[in-house]
């Protein structure tokens, strides 16, 4: 069975889609939990940022994806944390 172009691209686009709710689901937990991160920080004195922390999360991010993973983590990191 031959399957068309349309059919190949309309299947793709789900999956596509499907990954997209995974992924956003993912931020959002991964939001939940820095914001306890935060909080238990914050209760115990101390920043609410921590920034070599961050610059390990940025250096994981481009290892893995280059470049444009460094601005994928610095986007991740104000969705979580909120602006500096």
């Amino acid at each position: 069975m031959t399957t068309t172009p349309e059919a190949t691209i309309a299947d793709a686009r789900e999956r596509i889609d499907a990954l997209d709710d995974r992924i956003i689901g993912l931020i959002q937990e991964r939001m939940a939990v820095s914001s306890v991160v935060q909080q238990t920080r914050i209760a115990s004195g101390g920043r609410r940022v921590h920034l070599a922390r961050e610059m390990e999360i940025l250096g994981r991010y481009r290892e893995a994806l280059g470049r444009p993973g460094t601005s994928l983590a610095m986007t991740l990191l104000e969705l979580c944390r909120g602006r500096i």
